[in-house]
């Protein structure tokens, strides 16, 4: 009986687990993509609400946190599902929030003069997290199989879901790099490149740019495929790309948020 309970309690934690994702190496590559972006000023104030850690340190806390009683209203933060017969804007909205709707809420908060800082804490642990989120593809994946995890695949003959794929295996097959030399090796965009990715400057455009590689990810991979090396070849551009994404528009978010003199182009922040 002990042993039955240990393995469906070990069962249940990994289904847990393979809701969320990036995996701990995309937020950690994110986060530090956009640390080394973040102006002077930015840093600082970033470094103070941290206690002196880096973006880094907390980018897989909230992953963790949801599943604790004290932040479970999160859980749902870290997605919008869409189903196939639904479109961006059609897809009911949850009670319990969306990544969308999270990210205005806590980018809300940072600039809330009158909000503590414990409150602001909070919220940019949260923000570090779910920017992440959003450019992962099955972030924006089907209610119906639960964001891929019900959608059972082959990874290299082993069985797997296509979110849990999405979430690390997929990225650890692309690179076996440390989240240091990710960044070094894909952070090289010129100020042209910059300014294109930034052009998209809301958590709708971001959603909705990413919900359309959702598509495509379910088109090539439906219930059954078995990914081997030419499906890692194909999606590793992709995946560095997201990451890229993901780090400059945190960045270009906070240095609007935190730097009165930041030439930024983020939407969504009051000036």
């Amino acid at each position: 009986m002990l042993n039955k309970n240990i393995l469906a309690s070990g069962l249940m934690i990994l289904s847990a687990t393979s809701a969320f994702g990036w995996g701990q190496k995309g937020h950690d590559t994110t986060a530090y993509i956009a640390e080394n972006h973040l102006t002077p000023a930015t840093k600082e104030i970033v470094e103070g609400l941290l206690d002196g850690k880096s973006p880094v340190y907390y980018a897989n806390w909230l992953d963790n946190a949801s599943h604790t009683p004290e932040y479970a209203y999160s859980k749902t933060w870290h997605y919008k599902n869409i189903d196939g017969d639904q479109t961006f804007e059609s897809a009911p909205l949850l009670e319990s929030g969306d990544i969308v709707r999270a990210i205005y809420s806590q980018v809300a908060i940072l600039q809330d003069s009158n909000a503590t800082r414990d409150q602001k804490q909070l919220a940019l642990k949260m923000v570090i997290h779910l920017v992440g989120d959003i450019h992962q593809p099955m972030h924006l994946g089907h209610a119906s199989d639960l964001g891929g995890n019900r959608c059972m695949v082959k990874y290299f003959g082993k069985d797997a879901n296509l979110h849990s794929v999405w979430d690390s295996s997929l990225p650890e097959s692309a690179h076996k790099w440390s989240y240091t030399e990710w960044q070094q090796q894909i952070d090289r965009t010129t100020p042209e490149q910059r300014v294109e990715i930034l052009s998209i400057n809301t958590p709708e455009g971001w959603a909705s740019e990413t919900y359309e590689i959702c598509k495509d990810v379910y088109t090539k991979t439906p219930d059954g495929t078995k990914i081997s090396y030419d499906y890692i070849a194909e999606w590793t551009p992709v995946v560095e790309q997201q990451f890229l994404k993901g780090g400059l528009r945190l960045a270009d978010l906070l240095n609007s948020i935190f730097d009165v003199e930041y030439q930024g182009r983020n939407a969504i922040v009051n000036k």
